[in-house]
């Protein structure tokens, strides 16, 4: 059976030029957490892609039907049409989704640069190790509301209220992959995490810079931000920073192989 996709928390593309981005969401949120850097990096004429991954968007117990290597397949197929429309192009990712991109960078040769916010390769949870034997027994657990410095960023979620067990199992699974394919990243890399976010460990941020194979690669730690930090109050902050590494990196794929 086909779920419905809110309407809310649908994919968007907006097409502006041959430099392309793609924005790829969180673990249990969608395309609207992208939205505000979507439009920033639009606005400056770059063609921004926004998927939304499977099991999103739906309902919550939708996620427990698919494993990690779908939500990677998913963008990956998102990223080829990107390319179709675009000469140079980026990828960049929240939480989940800066572990997709991580995968993403590990292996295609011809992206001009990646962008992590939030770079879970590490959590502080420990339930999520207890997830393997967990999702048998519970389906959902209810989450903690996200911790804002700036109060409209709940205007501007979408997210389910809970936590799905087996899928959270996978997400542990694409975090212990990630972490091998580290030394495979050579891509010009921008990694931007929050000094107020609860949900990964503090070290994420240098143990991704210390083990990525990348000769140019930065971090940025906005001061007051959390998980979600592409919505917070320094969403701006983190929008130009990643415009400023776009123009930095401008390459296109024919310019990369000579």
């Amino acid at each position: 059976m086909i779920s419905t996709i809110h309407a809310e928390a649908s994919s968007f593309y907006l097409n502006s030029g041959p430099v392309g981005v793609l924005l790829i969401h969180g673990f249990t949120g969608a395309p609207p957490e992208m939205r505000l850097i979507g439009d920033y990096l639009h606005h400056r004429g770059i063609t921004v892609s926004a998927p939304l991954l499977p099991g999103h968007g739906t309902y919550v117990e939708d996620m427990n039907r698919y494993k990690w290597t779908d939500w990677v397949a998913h963008t990956k197929h998102s990223l080829e049409e990107l390319k179709s429309g675009c000469d140079t192009v980026f990828i960049a990712g929240l939480s989940l989704g800066s572990l997709i991109t991580l995968n993403l960078a590990a292996e295609d040769k011809d992206l001009s640069g990646a962008i992590l916010f939030a770079p879970s390769i590490k959590l502080t949870s420990r339930l999520i190790h207890l997830t393997p034997i967990l999702k048998y027994f519970i389906r959902k657990v209810k989450k903690n509301p996200e911790q804002y410095a700036n109060q409209a960023a709940d205007r501007r979620e979408w997210t389910y209220n809970e936590r799905p067990m087996a899928a959270a199992h996978e997400l542990l699974k694409i975090i212990s992959h990630t972490r091998t394919l580290l030394p495979k990243v050579k891509c010009p890399l921008l990694i931007v995490d929050g000094a107020k976010d609860e949900i990964i460990d503090p070290a994420c941020s240098r143990l991704i810079y210390d083990r990525v194979a990348s000769a140019e690669k930065e971090m940025l730690t906005l001061p007051d931000s959390g998980h979600c930090l592409t919505i917070d109050g320094e969403w701006e902050t983190a929008a130009e920073d990643t415009r400023q590494f776009i123009d930095k990196h401008m390459k296109t794929r024919s310019q990369k192989r000579l």
